[in-house]
Protein backbone atom coordinates (compact mmCIF):
# COMPACT_ATOMS: atom_id res chain seq x y z
CA UNK A 1 0.00 0.00 0.00
CA UNK A 2 1.22 3.61 -0.99
CA UNK A 3 1.03 6.40 0.43
CA UNK A 4 -0.08 9.36 -0.69
CA UNK A 5 2.95 10.93 -0.22
CA UNK A 6 4.81 8.27 -2.54
CA UNK A 7 2.14 8.64 -5.23
CA UNK A 8 2.46 11.86 -5.23
CA UNK A 9 6.81 11.74 -5.37
CA UNK A 10 5.94 8.75 -8.68
CA UNK A 11 3.91 10.74 -10.44
CA UNK A 12 4.87 12.10 -13.91
CA UNK A 13 3.84 14.83 -15.90
CA UNK A 14 3.36 12.79 -18.72
CA UNK A 15 0.14 11.51 -16.86
CA UNK A 16 -1.31 14.73 -17.07
CA UNK A 17 -4.22 16.07 -19.08
CA UNK A 18 -3.54 18.36 -21.74
CA UNK A 19 -5.10 21.23 -20.97
CA UNK A 20 -5.84 24.68 -22.94
CA UNK A 21 -6.09 28.02 -20.23
CA UNK A 22 -7.91 30.91 -22.54
CA UNK A 23 -6.66 34.26 -20.92
CA UNK A 24 -7.50 38.00 -21.03
CA UNK A 25 -5.02 40.20 -19.59
CA UNK A 26 -5.76 43.81 -17.90
CA UNK A 27 -4.78 45.38 -20.99
CA UNK A 28 -7.52 43.59 -23.00
CA UNK A 29 -5.01 41.16 -24.97
CA UNK A 30 -6.72 37.37 -25.44
CA UNK A 31 -3.84 34.54 -25.04
CA UNK A 32 -4.29 30.81 -25.24
CA UNK A 33 -2.06 28.96 -23.44
CA UNK A 34 -1.41 25.49 -24.17
CA UNK A 35 1.21 23.46 -22.42
CA UNK A 36 3.85 21.25 -24.73
CA UNK A 37 6.96 18.94 -24.35
CA UNK A 38 6.49 20.05 -20.40
CA UNK A 39 6.40 24.18 -21.95
CA UNK A 40 3.80 26.55 -21.98
CA UNK A 41 3.36 27.98 -25.74
CA UNK A 42 1.28 31.55 -25.80
CA UNK A 43 -0.40 32.30 -28.79
CA UNK A 44 -2.57 35.74 -29.04
CA UNK A 45 -5.83 35.64 -30.81
CA UNK A 46 -7.36 38.82 -30.68
CA UNK A 47 -7.35 42.26 -28.44
CA UNK A 48 -9.98 44.04 -27.59
CA UNK A 49 -11.08 47.60 -28.82
CA UNK A 50 -10.72 50.54 -26.44
CA UNK A 51 -7.91 49.02 -24.35
CA UNK A 52 -10.02 48.45 -21.46
CA UNK A 53 -10.08 46.36 -18.59
CA UNK A 54 -9.70 42.70 -19.71
CA UNK A 55 -11.12 41.41 -16.12
CA UNK A 56 -13.81 39.87 -16.47
CA UNK A 57 -16.32 38.88 -13.22
CA UNK A 58 -17.28 35.23 -13.24
CA UNK A 59 -20.21 34.85 -10.98
CA UNK A 60 -21.02 31.32 -11.68
CA UNK A 61 -20.43 28.54 -9.21
CA UNK A 62 -17.81 26.09 -9.62
CA UNK A 63 -19.22 22.82 -8.13
CA UNK A 64 -17.03 20.20 -10.34
CA UNK A 65 -15.73 17.24 -7.60
CA UNK A 66 -12.54 15.50 -8.99
CA UNK A 67 -12.50 11.84 -7.98
CA UNK A 68 -8.54 11.42 -7.10
CA UNK A 69 -9.76 8.33 -4.86
CA UNK A 70 -12.92 6.92 -4.11
CA UNK A 71 -12.05 8.50 -0.69
CA UNK A 72 -10.12 11.55 -1.89
CA UNK A 73 -11.98 14.47 -3.64
CA UNK A 74 -10.89 17.66 -4.81
CA UNK A 75 -12.91 20.59 -5.25
CA UNK A 76 -13.33 24.56 -4.96
CA UNK A 77 -14.42 26.71 -2.40
CA UNK A 78 -17.94 26.36 -4.35
CA UNK A 79 -17.98 23.31 -3.32
CA UNK A 80 -17.11 22.85 0.12
CA UNK A 81 -19.63 26.00 0.94
CA UNK A 82 -22.50 23.52 -1.03
CA UNK A 83 -23.61 21.06 1.60
CA UNK A 84 -26.28 18.79 -0.39
CA UNK A 85 -23.40 18.51 -2.95
CA UNK A 86 -20.66 17.58 -0.16
CA UNK A 87 -23.57 15.32 1.80
CA UNK A 88 -24.03 13.59 -2.35
CA UNK A 89 -20.39 12.86 -1.91
CA UNK A 90 -20.45 11.38 1.13
CA UNK A 91 -17.70 13.96 2.57
CA UNK A 92 -16.17 13.32 6.08
CA UNK A 93 -13.55 15.76 6.21
CA UNK A 94 -12.32 19.17 4.54
CA UNK A 95 -8.51 19.93 4.23
CA UNK A 96 -8.99 23.87 3.32
CA UNK A 97 -5.63 25.37 1.90
CA UNK A 98 -7.24 28.46 0.53
CA UNK A 99 -5.46 32.20 1.98
CA UNK A 100 -9.32 33.89 3.77
CA UNK A 101 -11.93 31.39 3.16
CA UNK A 102 -14.16 30.13 6.02
CA UNK A 103 -15.20 26.97 6.82
CA UNK A 104 -18.65 27.03 7.09
CA UNK A 105 -20.56 23.78 8.33
CA UNK A 106 -18.11 23.37 11.36
CA UNK A 107 -21.03 20.72 12.84
CA UNK A 108 -21.34 18.55 10.00
CA UNK A 109 -17.13 18.01 8.95
CA UNK A 110 -13.78 17.93 10.28
CA UNK A 111 -11.51 20.44 8.74
CA UNK A 112 -7.90 21.09 8.85
CA UNK A 113 -7.04 25.00 7.74
CA UNK A 114 -3.73 25.90 6.21
CA UNK A 115 -4.16 29.28 5.15
CA UNK A 116 -1.77 28.82 1.73
CA UNK A 117 -1.37 32.36 -0.29
CA UNK A 118 -1.53 31.62 -4.18
CA UNK A 119 1.22 33.34 -5.72
CA UNK A 120 4.45 31.33 -7.43
CA UNK A 121 6.57 32.45 -4.65
CA UNK A 122 4.67 30.00 -1.90
CA UNK A 123 6.79 27.65 -1.31
CA UNK A 124 3.71 24.55 -1.17
CA UNK A 125 6.01 21.78 -0.81
CA UNK A 126 6.54 23.07 2.97
CA UNK A 127 2.59 22.70 3.71
CA UNK A 128 2.79 18.99 2.80
CA UNK A 129 3.78 16.76 5.44
CA UNK A 130 0.79 18.93 7.56
CA UNK A 131 -1.71 18.23 4.64
CA UNK A 132 -0.88 14.31 3.61
CA UNK A 133 -1.00 13.51 7.65
CA UNK A 134 -4.64 14.77 7.40
CA UNK A 135 -5.38 13.19 5.02
CA UNK A 136 -4.48 9.84 5.94
CA UNK A 137 -6.27 10.26 9.12
CA UNK A 138 -9.51 10.79 7.27
CA UNK A 139 -8.62 7.81 5.39
CA UNK A 140 -8.78 5.76 7.94
CA UNK A 141 -12.27 6.65 9.35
Amino acid sequence: MHSLNQEIKAFSRDNLRKQCTRVTTLTGKKLIETWKDATVHVVETETSGGGGCGYVQDLTLDLQVGVIKPWLLLGSQDAAHDLELLRQHKVTHILNVAYGVENVFLSEFTYKTISILDVPETNILSYFPECFEFIEQAKLK
